[in-house]
């Protein structure tokens, strides 16, 4: 089944010179669907957003949302601010940043190899919706570019890096603005807490989390997270740090049982207390998957 274009809640951000953020879900009363998907269950319920940067006509895309409809949108909106020439960065391949593909499929689409290949491979699972679920994304754009490690974008004169992280999921790819100390993180780091699928690179991931401190950001916008926070700037570095705390706790569950039940608002009031994370009550559930993802790792 394709997706149909259904409703959006699609508002536009603004969190620092030159940047939008596109923002869909954390609509009280709001689905686009009424049967369980992974769109709201894994977008739209947590809040999703994807990124433009801009500079006079160029604008490079930060991940392409979670339709194609949204895909559409975010064109015409950046079309409207002046826009007409489109590079796309995916930050994963995760189905809620690459389903608005098809609205870019004229343009240069980048990301990592790995990226690429998760695509290819599960891309007849995809476009069926086998693979999440309904609905399937059909059809589904593939990147026209790959890198490993790192590389260098431009967009007008400002000067960006990408750069291949395992954190998340093995694929992911973060976007560097040196100049301005912007991070944008995809779902690297994510406010309340991170989605884990492979517990076994919890030490990479924590390795990689390091990486992403040292480049001293001063201000981290993440796909997933509270929209007042992302049109305000953006969080500290201490969402990083705050990521890292809990993948601890994480991996500390197997040993120790008596943490297993503690509520997520509990287990992360130091970071809550701080301002590092906001507290959102939809992650109790993730937090709850995390947990039983961790004690059933082989």
């Amino acid at each position: 089944m394709a997706i149909d274009p259904g409703p959006t809640q699609l508002r536009t951000l603004r969190p620092a010179p030159g940047i939008l953020a596109f923002y869909d879900g954390r609509v009280e009363g709001y689905r686009f669907a009424p049967r369980p998907n992974w769109i709201d269950e894994g977008g739209l319920s947590l809040g999703t957003a994807s990124f433009a940067l801009v500079e006079g006509e160029e604008a490079l895309v930060y991940d392409t949302h979670t339709t194609p409809e949204h895909g559409r949108r975010i064109r015409a909106a950046l079309e409207a601010e002046g826009v007409r020439r489109f590079t796309v960065l995916l930050s994963h391949w995760h189905l809620d940043h690459v389903a608005g593909n098809t609205a870019f499929r004229d343009c240069e689409i980048l990301a990592t190899a790995r990226t690429a290949e998760l695509l290819r491979e599960h891309r007849k699972a995809i476009e069926d919706g086998r693979h999440e679920g309904p609905p399937g994304v059909c059809p589904l754009v593939l990147p026209t570019r790959t890198f490993e490690g790192q590389t260098e974008l431009r967009v007008g004169d400002r000067r960006l890096e990408a750069i291949h992280v395992d954190v998340h999921s093995d694929d992911a790819a973060v976007l560097w603005d040196p100049a301005a100390r912007l991070l944008l993180a995809g779902d690297t780091v994510e406010d309340t807490v991170t989605y884990v699928e492979e517990p076994s690179h919890f030490e990479t991931h924590l390795r990689d989390l390091d990486r992403l401190l040292d480049l001293d950001p001063e201000a981290v916008l993440p796909s997933h997270g509270d929209p007042e926070a992302i049109a305000g700037g953006g969080y500290g570095p201490g969402l990083i740090r705050a990521t890292q705390d809990y993948i601890r706790l994480l991996q500390r569950m197997p040993g120790e049982p008596e943490l297993r039940e503690v509520p997520l608002q509990e287990l992360l009031a130091p970071q809550l207390a701080a301002g590092d994370l906001r507290y959102f009550a939809p992650y109790e559930r993730v937090h709850r998957e995390n947990v039983k993802t961790v004690l059933n790792a082989p």
